[in-house]
């Protein structure tokens, strides 16, 4: 079946659906929201701190905003970049508040702002600790309310669709790739239609389900990403894997594992070794509130040294009717499992979190591959450098989203849809002997990443990775090509493929920065 869109989204969280509405407004052709679970499952959803902007004029100012980010990013953002979704930030609230978005606010009717590692001033805007709950729930009120937007749920992409489906040769040297739609499985026939777009955006989120613990969902395993290295679109960055410091220690789950926001320190929770003995003061003079990356490995540390498989983050010192106010949600989740946090220590340990790099766009939300755009956590703006600073990333979302729609509107009319686009080739059948390969294949593939590929980095390792998951890259390839494709196929696939980049791109970069920590090159102190 083919279907026409005159913009194509690939992916329905804060940057997906933001793009949406944005687009929308201008009435200049349909509409396709693509989201491979439902919208509720986002990784947005997941987000529990806030998004950061300067709306306190009083104290706060740009200026103090972009550095902050920039000193998090370890020098290496792009200043434009930053100086972009710092400026805008303000009237993307003020959009987010429109659609219905509600933000805490005081006594005086200001913003709640909190406070987060990183940060030089109060500038998070939050709601409770659910803030991407939130934030989820009033874009999709105002997607589904608006009739010219057209969603299709539980629908998985395949492929993005280019001249090599014409039958013309592609390489990463070739010039001007074009995008003309995605191939769509639809999972009630087991079908997979062709989706021919004028614009595509790709949305997709992150790509931490590529570890074996992770604080996203079991949907994030870097989709768009992998669609736009095959075809031969290009990905930068992708050495810059997130660790969040804090999510909590409970061995029963581990896709999602349960975050504690960083803004729990902000509010004042002290790092403490399961004794009692705090430990930052040996990594950083701002102490539990130094940036994540540097949290995360004085945690991975001392969890070392002391042979723990956690450590702990003390908020009993605090107003026990406070903190139940500010935390409702993690103070339920961990009094579920025995632990009430006005009186116990919470067991916290670091997770895979958030995917600094990505595809490469510019500063219109251009990929490399023209009638292709890519915002939100898939892409990579050069906002973040090599680490992000905390909520950072849903603010970005929203400014990029209204920067690409604003491109896109302005081009689209200079598009057709390529109508010698061929359906997809469906042959094949799955056995539940493939099923069992593939479903130990995605455990294997946490585990290498998790084992060679975390916090802490060696050639050594990096190589070992880079064998391992090149025999499953052959394995999975020969096994794609006989089977008709399903989504676990799919995404098998995509985690490969992402693994592989995160992998290579480590082993390319010679030095300790940012996020990425290897032994091998350990950063000199100034």
């Amino acid at each position: 079946m083919i279907k026409k869109f005159d913009f194509l989204i690939i992916g329905a969280g804060i940057a997906g659906m933001s793009y949406a509405l944005k687009v929308a407004r201008a009435k200049k052709g349909k509409i396709a929201i693509v989201c491979k679970t439902t919208l509720e499952e986002a990784n947005t959803a997941k987000a529990q701190g806030g998004i950061a902007a300067v709306t306190d004029f009083s104290v706060d100012n740009f200026e103090k905003h972009i550095q902050d980010t920039i000193v998090a990013g370890d020098g290496i953002s792009d200043r434009e970049a930053v100086e972009q979704v710092v400026r805008n930030a303000p009237a993307q609230i003020k959009e987010l508040v429109e659609w219905g978005v509600n933000f805490d606010r005081n006594a005086n009717g200001d913003f709640d702002l909190h406070r987060e590692g990183g940060h030089s001033e109060f500038r998070i805007l939050h709601h409770a600790d659910d803030t991407g709950v939130e934030i989820q729930r009033g874009l999709m009120d105002a997607v589904r309310r608006h009739p010219d937007i057209e969603v299709f749920e539980n629908h998985f992409a395949v492929e993005i669709i280019t001249q090599h489906h014409l039958g013309q040769r592609v390489t990463r040297r070739t010039p001007d790739i074009e995008c003309f739609g995605a191939y769509i499985l639809n999972p009630e026939n087991g079908k997979i239609d062709t989706y021919l777009s004028k614009v595509t955006l790709m949305a997709t989120g992150g790509t931490g389900a590529v570890y074996a613990t992770t604080s996203n969902p079991d949907i994030a395993t870097g989709d768009g990403i992998a669609m736009v290295y095959r075809a031969k679109g290009t990905v930068k960055d992708m050495e810059f894997v997130q660790f969040h410091p804090t999510v909590l220690y409970n061995p029963a789950e581990t896709h999602p594992a349960f975050l504690i926001t960083e803004a729990m320190r902000g509010y004042g929770g002290i790092l403490r070794l399961p004794s009692g003995e705090e430990f930052m003061q040996k990594y950083d003079e701002r102490l539990s509130l130094a940036p994540r990356d540097i949290v995360a490995r004085a945690i991975d540390n001392e969890m070392k040294i002391h042979a723990l498989d956690h450590v702990c983050l003390d908020v009993t010192h605090k107003d026990p009717e406070e903190t139940k106010q500010h935390f409702p949600n993690i103070y339920a989740k961990c009094l579920s499992i025995g632990i009430d946090i006005t009186k116990d220590y919470i067991p916290v340990v670091p997770s895979a979190h958030y995917m600094c790099g990505g595809i490469k766009v510019d500063l219109d939300g251009q990929s490399s591959i023209r009638r292709l755009y890519a915002v939100g956590e898939c892409s990579c703006t050069g906002l973040h450098g090599g680490n992000r600073l905390a909520s950072n990333s849903l603010i970005e979302a929203v400014v990029y989203a209204d920067v690409a729609a604003k491109h896109s509107l302005s081009v689209v009319d200079n598009y057709k849809f390529n109508e010698k686009v061929p359906e997809w080739n469906d042959e094949g059948t799955m056995t539940n002997e493939e099923k069992i390969l593939i479903a130990q294949d995605l455990k294997e593939v946490g585990q290498i990443m998790s084992t060679y590929v975390g916090i802490v980095r060696s050639d050594l390792r990096l190589r070992r990775a880079w064998e391992r998951l090149d025999l499953l890259y052959e394995e999975t390839e020969d096994l794609f090509k006989r089977v008709k494709a399903t989504k676990d196929i799919c995404e098998l696939r995509n985690m490969i493929n992402v693994g592989y980049l995160i992998t290579r791109q480590a082993l390319e970069r010679k030095e300790s920065c940012g996020l990425h920590y290897t032994i091998d090159y350990p950063k000199k102190t100034k």
